[in-house]
């Protein structure tokens, strides 16, 4: 039955967007995966997060094949606990997706508020390194060798074109998601002796709820407005961000580490 077998992923951020989406794409190619998210609101943010009846929904749409977990990034235990979920349901764990994120935003730094700064920083950054810190233990004791059809291990995190250059009244959003690249190309240095690799998705202006917020905070009636940033004059669609994530978990993409790439229909290139 697909699904009953093959490697096992832990995803972050599940419920909606490109969480949901990576969920998806990496079942599809034969994953089991544990998807986790936070699934209640942050007051210190202007808008909803993703439910549990959506992270739910998430993980029957592959009853074989993946398990919900509500888990809090910011919470150590609470994903040491989805961790072991992943093993007792299956037994191993092989790969660690980082797609949670927030956003928040509206002021120029210096008059930036506190709790919305530290709100992003919590989440983006340092749960990415609580998610680090609870899944690649595991990542290393599953291993993986010759006779092993899995990869010997994979760790993604989503960042953002915000990662890799600056956005006026986003710096708290843009400092977390450029945090996000040093810690994953520190983390590649230090997995390559294990043959685990490391690497970075950047989306660019993607169809996802964040994009709403993101609007909201430059005044836009329609996020679509974002897509006159890419050279492909059109949004991101999560799926396509989720495809590179599933590719950088294949055992295809077994040289590629510490790398930071792009799916952000030209943003980058086109300096928007």
């Amino acid at each position: 039955m697909p699904g009953s077998t093959g490697p096992v992923a832990l995803v972050t951020g599940a419920a909606r967007g490109i969480g949901a989406a990576t969920v998806a794409a990496l079942v599809a190619a034969g994953w089991r995966v544990v998807a986790t998210d936070v699934c209640a609101d942050d007051p210190r943010l202007g808008y909803a997060l993703g439910t549990r009846a959506e992270l739910d929904a998430v993980a029957a749409a592959a009853p074989e094949a993946a398990r919900s977990v509500v888990a809090d990034v910011r919470d150590p235990a609470a994903l040491r606990a989805a961790v072991e979920v992943a093993l007792a349901a299956f037994g191993r764990l092989d790969a660690a997706i980082g797609c949670a994120g927030v956003l928040a935003g509206g002021t120029e730094t210096w008059d930036a508020d506190q709790s919305a700064w530290d709100a992003q920083l919590e989440v983006n950054l340092t749960g990415m390194w609580h998610l680090a810190r609870a899944a690649l233990p595991a990542i290393l004791a599953s291993g993986g060798d010759a006779d092993d059809d899995a990869p010997r291990g994979r760790f993604v995190a989503v960042s953002s074109a915000a990662g890799t250059t600056g956005l006026p009244r986003l710096s708290a959003y843009a400092a977390s998601k450029h945090g996000v690249i040093g810690l994953v190309r520190s983390l590649a240095a230090e997995l390559a002796p294990h043959g685990v690799t490391a690497n970075v998705v950047c989306p660019g202006s993607t169809r996802t709820p964040i994009l709403d917020a993101s609007a909201a905070v430059y005044g836009l009636d329609d996020a679509e407005t974002f897509r006159t940033h890419h050279l492909l004059d059109r949004l991101v669609e999560p799926a396509e961000v989720a495809a590179l994530v599933a590719y950088l978990c294949s055992d295809a993409a077994a040289a590629i580490t510490g790398a930071v790439l792009p799916v952000d229909a030209g943003m980058t290139a086109h300096g928007g």
